[in-house]
Parts: C-alpha cells; sequence; structure tokens
C-alpha cells in the first residue's frame, strides 16, 4: 500500500490542528443584556403596611433602599445627600457587616433628579437587575445587590 504525499494545504491543515487549543475564554462581563426592570405592583404588594407608610412621606429629593431579602430584611436606608457611601466600614452612610461587603463598596451620587449608583473597584462586584454595574442610574424598583444583601430602590418626589 503506498501512501501519497501531503499536499502544502494538507499539511497546514495538519500543523494548524495540532497547534489548535480546545478551550476558550468567554469574557461575559463585556456582554450586556437589556435592561431586567422589576414588576413595581409586585415590589410594593411585598411591603408591609408601614413600609409603604414611610416610603410615602418620603421627602423632595431623597430616596430610600429597603432590604427585602438577605440579611438584615426590612431595614431601610435614607438617601438624601450628594454622596451616600456603601460598605462594611463602620463609618460608611450604608454599614453592611458581612465580609462578602468591601469596606468601601459603593456610593450613591446624587445626578440631576435622581441618584446613581457607582462600584467602587469592591472584590465581589457590585449589580442592579442581576447585571454587573461599574455606575448605573437607579429607578424606583431597582434591586441594588452589594455582597449578601438584596436593597431595592424607592425615590420621594422630584425624583425619577
Amino acid at each position: 500500500m503506498t501512501h501519497s504525499p501531503e499536499t502544502p494545504d494538507e499539511q497546514e491543515e495538519k500543523k494548524l490542528a495540532k497547534n489548535q487549543d480546545l478551550t476558550s475564554t468567554i469574557h461575559l462581563s463585556s456582554l450586556r443584556s437589556v435592561r431586567n426592570q422589576r414588576n413595581i405592583e409586585e415590589i410594593f404588594s411585598a411591603l408591609t403596611s408601614e413600609e409603604r407608610e414611610v416610603l410615602g412621606q418620603l421627602p423632595n429629593r431623597s430616596s430610600m433602599l429597603v432590604v427585602l431579602a438577605g440579611p438584615n430584611k426590612g431595614s431601610r436606608f435614607l438617601i438624601k445627600g450628594d454622596l451616600t457611601s456603601i460598605g462594611r466600614d463602620p463609618n460608611s452612610e450604608i454599614f453592611l457587616d458581612d465580609v462578602t461587603v468591601s469596606r468601601k463598596h459603593a456610593e450613591i451620587h446624587r445626578s440631576g433628579d435622581g441618584f446613581t449608583v457607582k462600584d467602587c473597584g469592591s472584590l465581589n462586584g457590585s449589580y442592579v437587575n442581576s447585571q454587573s454595574i461599574t455606575e448605573e442610574r437607579l429607578v424606583v424598583g431597582d434591586e441594588l445587590h452589594i455582597g449578601k444583601y438584596r436593597l431595592t430602590y424607592f425615590s420621594g418626589k422630584g425624583n425619577s
């Protein structure tokens, strides 16, 4: 049985096949999906009557984060200044005492007539509606996920 010599193209194909890596890396962080807005009626129905009353009395140009799931469920954090720090550092305006939260995890900035959350290079990242963010404008009903904490955003009059 005689074997015919390989053509240059066949030799190149063999060389490429030998050097091909069978694994690859996909960087999912670069993919952005459409914002997953939560159903606001469903969110409000999960609130206690006391929480609904407190939210109804939010002052103009202020907002509130309410822990609806996870550790410290029921905790409320008023956001009224131009800058609100979130982290495990006891000096944070929003102190979240858990190792899944970085000392200086995130900040909330007043942005025109609303608020924007910005991750401060935290180890575990910050998420809005299950999407990893570096900076994101908040709208009513957004769920901010920091470490084990799931905080839902509500705004007072004069905010979006």
